[in-house]
């Protein structure tokens, strides 16, 4: 099965020179100095937002990491259609880069150690939170295979129960994988207000803790759209032994667009 973009043209440009020529833009804005090597990363938290506004938080991650053959792709499913937990288990996702394959022994993998996850492709169609960050991914390597994974809103058990299948089932197949979190922060704020809240967030974020997280976004009444996606990620990263969190970048929308009365927060981490 082929997936067709949904928000090339929109969130990134649809030609290929024109995304490279802004990829490169985000990159020159975020330097690949910040940290002094490349970092062999667990997981990652990356915003799902157009270039022009989360570009350079993206870059500041993606630019900092190797980026193994085998990327699960976790995102929050904002169109309500498919099932809690969406797999695409086969296929081939189209991008103006290049065609990316779906890692179907992975993902079926997932879906038989999972009690929770479903093969469905309707939720992948239109949704745009898995799609953004394959821009990044291909500008840094040629060749990758991914696992993506759409979430509606789970409790902390669900999110338990689904990080338990993801490890289990790299284990069996012998991946080597990068966990990619996609989830913008605090939405419709002012500048101040959502800067103030996404720092509630990202104190548990950065201690990996994401029962943690669960509590702090309920009670700060925080608007961050892939909790799920970062909690399971998180808590692969704590099965497999990571211990530390870095914050590549963070910004607001506002910083960009120069309105700092509504604003979107965007976080970059990276998990070792």
């Amino acid at each position: 099965m082929l997936r067709c973009p949904a928000v090339s043209g929109r969130f990134y440009p649809s030609k290929s020179h024109l995304l490279i020529e802004e990829l490169k833009h985000c990159i020159t804005q975020s330097p690949e100095t910040k940290f002094s090597k490349k970092i062999c990363a667990t997981g990652i938290i990356c915003p799902h937002a157009g270039l022009t506004y989360c570009g350079e938080v993206a870059a500041a991650v993606y630019s900092n990491i190797e980026i193994p053959d085998t990327i699960i792709l976790l995102g929050p499913n904002h169109t309500g259609a498919g099932e809690q937990v969406s797999i695409m288990s086969e296929g081939t996702w189209q991008m103006p880069l290049g065609n990316v394959e779906i890692d179907n022994e992975l993902a079926d993998t997932i879906c038989q150690m999972s009690v929770t996850a479903r093969k469905d492709t309707i939720a992948h169609q239109q949704e745009h939170s898995i799609e953004t960050q394959l821009p990044f991914l291909q500008f840094y390597r040629d060749n990758f295979k991914i696992v993506p994974i759409c979430l509606m809103r789970l409790g902390i058990d669900k999110c338990e129960e689904l990080s338990n299948a993801i490890i289990s089932a790299v284990e069996k197949t012998g991946r080597n994988v990068l966990i990619v979190a996609s989830s913008d922060m605090t939405h419709y704020e002012t500048h101040e207000n959502a800067s103030k809240k996404d720092k509630y967030a990202l104190d548990q974020i950065l201690r990996l803790d994401a029962k943690g997280l669960f509590t702090t976004v309920h009670d700060k009444n925080i608007s961050m759209c892939g909790v799920n996606p970062v909690a399971i990620m998180l808590m692969c990263a704590r099965k497999v032994g990571a211990q530390d969190a870095l914050l590549a970048k963070y910004m607001t929308s506002g910083e960009v667009g120069g309105n700092m009365d509504r604003v979107v927060g965007y976080a970059g981490v990276i998990v070792k």
